[in-house]
């Protein structure tokens, strides 16, 4: 008998591996045709993009067939929370309008990066949609004469003066604005128009794909039944709403942006002052370096004005920061003085508060690990 060659002996299964992936690749296809359809009849009826209930249910469903067929329940679940990912995708070509009769929707700083982004959902969804810039300021009135929505969409720095400038708004128009403070434009929105107002925050970047499962912050101002078109048209978008009070929205930005992007500032300007060598870390470094790095990273490929602004929008932060400091001087005499017991100690009353938590992000981290050490070329 001729002996076999590895080659020829794998020949056979790669040609079924091959089969079978062709397989998967249409099947792909005819899914993707069968969620298009989806998204018309969701449009058709106003249902949101995103039902976090149906998700669950399909996941749950296959993760049981894959563990009676032997399968990794984990891989099913990654695959397809991979395709429903770019399902939704599929979906957003077009939009159901929220609002009957439509309306016309003014974004003020629409020309910015996520300005042009609402913009287009706004588009989409069949609304008139009208930009004003700062060149067209002498034409507020006859912009804003008509509009169902005046959206604000503008650096944190000009926000009160821009609504302050505004026109006088139609008694029935919403005011509202995207920017990532809530106490002063809401007062300031409330101030100027006497009809509907109401403040959001997008927690997210003008990068983002679609607004499936991002979160926004929904900030009531003011006759909240006459703006309920915009929140649904939100939810219609994939967006889910958390409704928090202006103040306590703003305290939570101290921890959840200004002290965050402040560390990853600092973190990179120390390295660029240490002049590290960013391929040999990148090289060195483990899955979660590697992602941490990234995310200090992608601070700077944004907007320096920007982030500046939102560091600079309160002025607690530096108070927060303050503490910050002293703790990390704290734990830094700790670590000088080589007292085990002692950062320990810290550790412990980080795992006390984190509770049971720490277990949860464990395992959500452990997924982006993967998916990190996946993508290493």
């Amino acid at each position: 008998m001729t002996q076999l060659t590895a080659q020829q002996a794998l020949a056979p299964l790669r040609q079924q591996i091959d089969s079978i992936d062709s397989q998967l690749v249409a099947l792909l296809a005819q899914r993707a045709g069968v969620t298009a359809q989806v998204g018309k009849i969701k449009q058709q009826f106003a249902l949101p993009v995103y039902v976090p209930e149906r998700e669950q249910a399909l996941l749950s469903a296959r993760r049981e067939q894959a563990q009676v067929l032997g399968v990794s329940a984990d891989l099913i679940e990654d695959v397809l929370r991979r395709i429903m990912r770019e399902s939704y995708q599929t979906q957003e070509s077009g939009f159901v309008c929220c609002r009957d009769g439509g309306g016309k929707v003014v974004v003020v700083g629409g020309a910015g990066a996520l300005g042009a982004r609402f913009v287009s959902l706004f588009t989409r969804s069949g609304y008139k949609v009208a930009v004003l810039e700062q060149q067209d300021w002498r034409d507020a009135e006859a912009i804003c004469a008509d509009a169902a929505l005046v959206l604000l969409a503008v650096p944190i720095t000009l926000t009160e003066q821009l609504i302050n400038q505004l026109p006088a708004l139609p008694e029935d128009c919403v005011l509202a604005d995207i920017t990532s403070i809530k106490a002063q434009p809401l007062a300031a929105m409330l101030a100027k128009h006497s009809g509907p107002v109401v403040g959001l925050h997008p927690m997210f970047g003008p990068d983002i794909t679609n607004l499936v499962k991002q979160v926004v912050v929904v900030c009531h101002g003011r006759a909240d039944g006459q703006y309920q078109w915009l929140l649904k048209q939100l939810n219609v978008w994939g967006a889910e709403l958390a409704v928090k009070q202006a103040a306590e929205h703003d305290s939570a930005m101290q921890l959840i942006q200004a002290m965050r992007h402040f560390s990853s500032l600092v973190y990179g300007v120390h390295l660029a002052d240490e002049n590290a060598d960013l391929n040999e870390l990148l090289q060195l470094s483990s899955p979660i370096y590697r992602l941490e790095l990234a995310m200090v990273g992608r601070l700077f490929a944004q907007n320096a004005e920007l982030y500046a602004d939102i560091m600079l929008s309160s002025c607690e932060v530096a108070a927060l920061l303050e503490r910050y400091q002293q703790r990390f001087t704290g734990l830094l005499q700790l670590l000088k003085a080589k007292d085990k017991a002692g950062l320990i100690a810290q550790f412990s009353k980080g795992q006390q508060f984190f509770g049971e938590l720490a277990g949860q992000f464990l395992q959500e981290s452990k997924q982006l690990l993967q998916k990190a050490a996946d993508s290493r070329s």
